[in-house]
């Protein structure tokens, strides 16, 4: 079995180095890294590649004519499409137009994916396998796809940079927080962060309080950080000592840690399993935004307070099964990608349909390749469907978000448009 992994982002590295790595031995395996505006810089993939088999030095930066030319050339049996959604069907186009034969394509998602999304979803419709982490995901997603309509066949694999549990494992004593770019959103959430760390290094001189970045400023990520805690911290005057800015892998920190604390990181799995306490921070609310409803029954959750008196919690056993921490008798992925592959060699794995986004043919194509690949897609006719698609896709979202008004006015009650003014 041969297989091919390809990956974008510095977190989709991380997922498809250490996926590969847990493939049968006898697997062919390799990694390329396919150019797009999320591409990580030499030190965030060294960090991202960290404890798997490969390397920066063998592992190929390539832009799309490049992996087209490595699928028709190597003709492996398996693609593992590890990069963002917007990503996934733009290679899947190359991946199909460039082999006699089309592999079986296998994507995935790479940490906590609790609430399901539908973009999620519609942009890995066309994957023959689609890989999550945890009973309660496989079971979230099969219902989604079953509302909208998406046939897809999901796998059940461990978090593949989980470390087997060690819940009484002896560790260090840093207080490790691992940020997320998305939440919280705002300037003055991102803030008040920043002042309870600051006073949980006040309130703990003998404690390094260690601000855990994915990359620093100038480091592209797979979500854009609007207001980067190192730019926040920068800014003030009187920060303790012992409050400290670090990047590096995760794992690295872990084992300097005492204590992780997050909002939303998965981070808190790899921590969880490493036998590291946990605090996940529910100031801001408990809620799919937040992206934290997964922490909901698993003892983790805690205020302020709790940061700042080092109050921090190992899960509740019953939280554990169905969140990430199955036995291993229950992954069925790699028999999942054999069947597939064996209904490949049958002729009886058809390309499956893609959900949404195939109005305007080839044009939106192109859209999608330009807006998915960025300053990497070079074509002329990249730069006409940005130029066409930007005002046209404004229109498109001012009629949506119009049409909702109008269905939501529609669906109100007497008492609620008697308040409108």
């Amino acid at each position: 079995m041969k297989v091919l992994g390809v990956a974008d982002s510095d977190s989709y590295v991380k997922w498809g180095a250490t996926m590969l790595d847990r493939m049968p031995a006898s697997w062919q395996r390799s990694l390329a890294v396919i150019r797009t505006p999320a591409l990580p810089s030499r030190g965030q993939l060294a960090s991202a590649l960290s404890g798997s088999r490969f390397t920066v030095a063998d592992t190929a930066i390539v832009d799309l004519a490049d992996l087209a030319r490595l699928v028709a050339t190597e003709k492996p049996d398996v693609v593992l499409l590890s990069v963002r959604g917007p990503v996934v069907r733009v290679l899947i186009r190359a991946i199909v137009a460039s082999s006699t034969v089309r592999p079986v394509i296998v994507s995935g998602l790479p940490g906590i994916s609790i609430p399901e999304t539908l973009k999620a979803l519609y942009y890995r419709s066309q994957v023959d396998y689609f890989l999550l982490h945890s009973k309660r995901e496989i079971r979230a997603f099969s219902a989604l796809g079953e509302q909208l309509g998406i046939e897809q066949e999901f796998g059940l694999a461990t978090l593949p940079f989980l470390l087997p549990r060690h819940p009484d494992a002896k560790h260090g004593t840093d207080i490790v927080f691992a940020p997320q770019a998305k939440v919280p959103k705002h300037l003055f959430s991102r803030k008040r962060m920043l002042d309870w760390l600051v006073e949980t290094a006040r309130n703990h001189p003998d404690r390094r309080v260690v601000i855990k970045l994915r990359g620093v400023v100038g480091e592209a990520q797979t979500h854009a950080e609007r207001y980067p805690y190192d730019v926040l911290l920068a800014h003030l005057d009187d920060a303790p000592d012992n409050l400290v800015v670090s990047t590096g892998s995760m794992s690295g920190h872990l084992a300097d840690a005492g204590a992780l604390v997050t909002v939303s990181s998965t981070a808190a799995l790899e921590a969880i399993a490493a036998g590291v306490p946990v605090l996940a921070v529910d100031e801001f609310g408990v809620s799919a935004r937040l992206i934290n409803l997964v922490f909901e029954d698993s003892g983790l959750l805690g205020g302020s307070d709790a940061l700042i008196a080092a109050d921090f919690r190992h899960p509740n056993e019953h939280w554990l099964d169905d969140n990430y921490f199955h036995g291993p008798s229950d992954e069925n992925w790699v028999a999942g990608i054999e069947a597939a592959v064996s209904r490949r060699a049958a002729g009886e794995l058809p390309l499956r349909p893609q959900f949404r986004g195939s109005l305007g043919g080839n044009l939106r194509r192109i859209w999608d390749r330009k807006r998915a690949l960025g300053p990497y897609d070079r074509s002329l006719l990249g730069y006409v469907a940005l130029a066409v698609g930007l005002p046209l896709r404004s229109l498109v979202r001012t009629y949506r978000r119009a049409r909702a008004r109008v269905r939501r006015d529609s669906e109100a009650s007497p008492k609620e448009l008697a308040r409108v003014p």
